[in-house]
């Protein structure tokens, strides 16, 4: 069992866009600037071997169903954690289903911190497999989120079982902006997931498998332009979603039109992501993405602008 370093840490964990359109449950990435806290102490009142929840927001406070105390109650036992127990907060950056990994940024964050307490003994890939057990609970067993969450950049899930995660290096000194416009309306992943085929034709699997392909040769490029082409281009998943986030095909369009490299939606929804290369131009297309979803969909929305965040979950 090892000792803890700290009596207390903090820890954050950003915002990630899952899917990135054809990467449906295994392509997603960081992104900078938004995010969720957690703050851990050793506590003497709470028994050894458990997790506390002192303060949280708008969410269970029952560990067990909470996906920061999921997470973390996962590490102390990968951990073998049992003389201590720990007093956790949550400070949620993050709106609840937005399509930016909100849970996952909270289990990201709890499973470092808890890490980090004792010395930082677990590697990346038991850190998102104790985060898995968090979205499996409550949103389904894909690592898309967790995954970029925990690592940073841009990460491929090439396999669940057994878990085997590859980075995908997005080169220094390239561009790359998202803008990330979120209505006023929630999209339980849940209710997303059941919305999507069960069966899958030959060419449309074969479409989305080239696109996929050629989004992942555009990170390791830099290739923007070709990003964006891959991104836009979904044909399985995007097409079941987009009906269901009133004005998302206006959306789209509007920020195609204002000059994004290409537009899909963020996870399940009903965040728009768009890239860019271009500050002021991504707050140019923002601005469209933002009235589209007010004049079609009925709906008022916010925008923001983010570059990738390349360093994921860590101690602040």
């Amino acid at each position: 069992e090892p000792e803890p370093v700290y009596t207390s840490v903090k820890a954050f964990a950003p915002a990630t866009v899952a899917n990135l359109g054809p990467g449906f449950d295994f392509l997603g990435c960081a992104v900078d600037g938004l995010g969720d806290f957690v703050s851990l102490t050793l506590d003497p009142q709470v028994s050894p071997g458990e997790i506390s929840i002192s303060e949280i927001s708008k969410l269970s406070k029952n560990p067990l169903w909470n996906c920061a105390g999921i997470a973390a109650i996962e590490v102390m036992k990968m951990l073998g954690v049992r003389s201590v127990g720990l007093s956790l907060t949550l400070e949620k950056g993050l709106p609840l289903g937005s399509g930016l990994g909100s849970s996952a940024a909270s289990a990201a964050a709890a499973a470092v911190a808890v890490n980090e307490i004792f010395g930082g003994k677990l590697g990346i890939d038991e850190l998102v497999i104790a985060g898995l057990k968090s979205e499996e609970k409550v949103s389904g067993y894909h690592a898309d989120n967790i995954a970029p969450a925990i690592m940073g950049g841009f990460v491929l899930i090439r396999s669940y079982d057994p878990l085997d995660l590859i980075p995908l290096i997005f080169p220094d000194g390239k561009e790359l902006f998202f803008v990330l416009a979120t209505p006023e309306f929630e999209a339980p992943t849940k209710k997303m997931r059941a919305a999507l085929p069960a069966e899958v034709g030959m060419a449309h699997h074969v479409w989305n498998s080239s696109q996929a392909g050629a989004l992942v040769a555009a990170v390791l490029q830099g290739d923007l332009p070709g990003l964006g082409r891959a991104l836009s281009s979904d044909k399985i998943v995007e097409p079941r979603r987009a009906p269901l986030i009133p004005g998302m095909d206006a959306v789209k369009k509007a920020a195609i039109e204002a000059r994004a490299f290409g537009c899909t939606i963020s996870g399940a929804g009903p965040t728009a992501v768009a890239v860019t290369d271009d500050l002021e131009r991504g707050k140019a297309i923002g601005e469209r993405m933002v009235a589209a979803f007010l004049k079609e969909g009925k709906l008022k929305a916010a925008a923001s602008v983010s570059r990738l965040d390349r360093v994921g979950a860590r101690l602040v």
